[in-house]
């Protein structure tokens, strides 16, 4: 019994985010995350638009409150607006906006949105990216295109520090899934290398313990040609004092 209660207690809180979402508008929302306090139900929403989403005085804040509180019984909804600086960096609002761009302009244009917008992920900032569009694009037979740039982990641990999320967009053709990852700038890499002065300082240092010996090992060697070069002149003086010595022997027979 328990669990079937956490089952429809979930389904419920699925049910409001979805309405959230449908009521402000696709598009306008990135997120909702609900919060159960003693006082009462504290709703987050996460939007790029706040203005719109607010309406004027507050309009469209409290009809949504009267409507939470009598279409799914909820005791003291607050919902509090949270604004997002950069959408360009939020991988919902971007699936939800190429969703909406295929609506309206329709899927035999999905290349030119498909890349405009992965220039634009590119100029905010993020590391890479990656947009899939999978449908019937363009013809009657479903594909699925991929459009990449830059950065990203797909698998292990430091897979999960990348933002993805999903969309869908309901074209003449048929349904079109869409589906973004972004890797934020401000994405903490374990393999990632910052040379800045420091590093380059410390590369200098490096190298210059490094040519220290090869420069000891280079008068090594010419030390030892030296000595080479008078042994072998020491070697040919007996030799020709010996052949001399032979010489005057023979003479004197």
């Amino acid at each position: 019994m328990e669990e079937k209660k956490f089952v429809n207690f979930k389904k419920d809180e699925l049910r409001v985010r979805e309405y959230i979402k449908n009521a402000l508008g696709k598009g306008r929302i990135s997120a909702v995350i609900i919060e159960y306090t003693p006082v009462g139900e504290k709703i987050k929403v996460s939007t790029s638009r706040p203005g719109l989403v607010i309406g004027r005085k507050g309009e469209k804040i409290d009809e949504l409150t009267r409507v939470l509180k009598r279409r799914f019984n909820l005791d003291n909804p607050h919902i509090e607006i949270v604004e997002i600086t950069e959408p360009m960096l939020d991988a919902q609002l971007v699936a939800d906006e190429i969703a909406v761009m295929l609506e309206r302009k329709g899927s035999l244009k999905f290349k030119v949105i498909a890349y405009k917008t992965l220039q634009q992920i590119v100029r905010a900032g993020a590391l890479g990216t990656e947009i899939t569009l999978a449908g019937k694009l363009p013809s009657d037979r479903a594909r699925t295109w991929r459009f990449t740039q830059g950065y990203l982990m797909k698998t292990g641990e430091p897979a999960k520090i990348v933002d993805r999320a999903q969309s869908q967009a309901v074209t003449i053709a048929g349904v079109v899934g869409v589906s973004v990852a972004i890797l934020r700038p401000d994405a903490i890499l374990s393999d990632r290398i910052k040379i800045d002065e420091n590093m380059r300082q410390k590369i200098r240092m490096s190298f210059a313990e490094l040519n220290i010996p090869a420069e000891e090992q280079k008068k090594v060697e010419k030390k030892e040609t030296k000595t080479k070069k008078k042994s072998s002149k020491k070697s040919t003086s007996k030799k020709t004092k010996e052949e001399k010595s032979e010489e005057a022997g023979e003479e004197k027979e």
